[in-house]
């Protein structure tokens, strides 16, 4: 049975769990729910909690909506220790402080003295330039 044939997962998601290798229930089965939903998150889909919860009510034979608060939580714990154990995502860190640094002519001109008849000018960092 492909993963387009179970219940609760839609086109979009079957997509996915495609795109990342999960091509049968059984392959579902095998990984599981929170691991299905790490793969997806981790190459670079956008995917909500409902999908995690669509993923075990799809184990479970049952609607998404009818997955026990209990085990959702079970769930959210799983998913916090699965991300913890992984390594950082690759690309841009996380943002830091901003530092503002004037090379060649910037760096004369915001060092000059400004003239107080031209009028000043402000970029975008709210540095002043006559």
């Amino acid at each position: 049975m492909s993963t387009t044939q179970l219940r609760n997962i839609g086109p979009k998601s079957a997509a996915w769990l495609r795109q990342v290798g999960l091509r049968s229930a059984e392959d579902l089965v095998a990984v599981g729910a929170v691991q299905a939903f790490v793969k997806v998150k981790r190459a670079g889909f956008k995917p909500s909690l409902n999908l995690l919860y669509a993923l075990e009510g799809a184990l479970q034979d049952c609607h998404w909506h009818d997955v026990p608060e209990p085990r959702r939580q079970q769930l959210l714990a799983e998913l916090e220790t699965a991300n913890a154990a992984l390594p950082p995502a690759r690309g841009r860190p996380v943002g830091g402080p901003v530092t503002t640094a004037f090379y060649g002519e910037a760096a004369e001109s915001a060092e000059a003295p400004v003239d107080s008849d031209a009028p000043a000018v402000e970029d975008d960092g709210g540095n002043r330039f006559s």
